[in-house]
């Protein structure tokens, strides 16, 4: 039964357990966002929303958060991280690197991966028109609607499809769990610093991470499907060559 079992794992390489993962990652925030649209839309989460809000802030002074000064100031900092401007540039620098290094399909990923998500976010704020809080005061300027989080879903597309990007050249599995880590991270603290400033409800950052992440890999898994149906074609190309006749 062991040597079963092994003979199965090693049938089941590495390549095929990241794809899967990717799959599961793509389908279960997909669902995870439709059911906090139907959730957050019916006010079933509304208690959820203010709960986290409020728990984030002086009960006698809504205007102030908790915790010292220089943790206002960190969340500033952080925030910025989810931009648009910092994330144009910081995609405008991955794309040239990506083209200089000839690695055109990774190029185009991360275009699609980057104006997909914001066109696609922009789109789903106008359809959703949900209002900001005012529960608490905003401790950043604001001028869109709130669902789902921008700062949110776009730091998920942008570092997430890095981060596969990525960890698809690094040489061994830590430095792969590293480069992931480091992706998920820097989405973690964007969308929580968003919270944290009180400029969105908890729902708008959930559901913000759920489409980014979708987007990431579904973007991915696109691009591995269209390169493993290169690599077959050419395979069967160059079969078709070798059988052929001498002429």
């Amino acid at each position: 039964m062991r040597g079963w079992i092994t003979r199965r794992a090693q049938g089941f390489g590495w390549a095929q357990f990241v794809m899967l993962a990717a799959l599961l990652v793509c389908a279960g925030s997909l669902l995870g966002f439709a059911a906090l649209v139907d959730e957050t839309f019916e006010g079933d989460t509304h208690a959820f929303d203010e709960g986290i809000l409020l728990a984030l802030r002086n009960p006698a002074d809504t205007s102030d958060p908790i915790g010292p000064f220089w943790l206002e100031i960190m969340m500033r900092d952080f925030t910025s991280l989810g931009s648009h401007a910092v994330l144009l540039l910081i995609g405008v620098l991955s794309f040239g690197y990506l083209l200089l290094a000839r690695k055109g399909m990774s190029a185009g990923l991360l275009l699609v991966s980057f104006v997909g998500a914001m066109t696609l976010n922009s789109l789903l704020k106008q359809g959703f028109d949900r209002p900001r809080p005012e529960l608490v005061a905003h401790l950043a300027e604001v001028h869109t609607a709130s669902f789902p989080s921008g700062h949110a879903m776009l730091s998920a597309a942008c570092y997430l499809t890095l981060g596969t990007l990525l960890a698809g050249v690094a040489h061994g599995r830590r430095l792969k769990a590293y480069l992931l880590g480091v992706a998920i991270l820097l989405t973690l603290l964007v969308g929580g610093s968003r919270v944290y400033l009180g400029v969105h409800w908890p729902t708008d950052v959930l559901a913000g991470w759920c489409l980014g992440a979708a987007w990431a890999m579904g973007c991915w898994l696109a691009l591995r499907g269209w390169l493993a149906w290169r690599r077959a074609s050419a395979a069967r190309n160059r079969q078709a060559g070798s059988g052929s006749p001498a002429g």
